[in-house]
């Protein structure tokens, strides 16, 4: 089992920034990919980042590129998500989400690949 805690959410203006950072714990001394989803209001939670378990090979929604970039610690089992340029539409509840992987390099950007979730942080964008 691996647990995962999200903090760094908030309210912050159009063009603000803000810095996820996602918290394991458990078992992990296994290989996993993480990812970054999120879900606004009445819609459906969606894909945002992705990083896999070296770090070098990464993969973001078509939104968020140039503006979000995420990292990872693996010494301290930590996942980041900087969001710069923030807008309005990136609004919503953020979660992190980690899968079990034998492969270094590997990304994944759908939300049934994961086994693992956060109880997500809200973030909030105001016009």
């Amino acid at each position: 089992q691996v647990q995962l805690v999200e903090s760094g959410g908030g309210l912050v203006q159009t063009g603000g920034a803000l810095r996820l950072s996602c918290a394991a714990s458990g078992r992990t001394r296994n290989m996993y990919v993480m990812g970054w989803f999120r879900q606004a209001p009445g819609k459906e939670r969606e894909f945002v980042a992705t990083i896999s378990w070296s770090g070098d090979n990464t993969d973001y929604k078509d939104s968020v590129k140039g503006r979000f970039t995420v990292s990872r610690d693996n010494a301290k089992n930590t996942v980041y998500l900087q969001m710069n340029s923030l807008k309005p539409e990136d609004t919503g509840v953020y979660y992190c989400a980690a899968a079990k992987t034998y492969y270094t390099g590997r990304v994944k950007n759908t939300d049934y690949e994961y086994d693992y979730w956060g109880q997500g942080t809200q973030v909030t964008v105001s016009s």
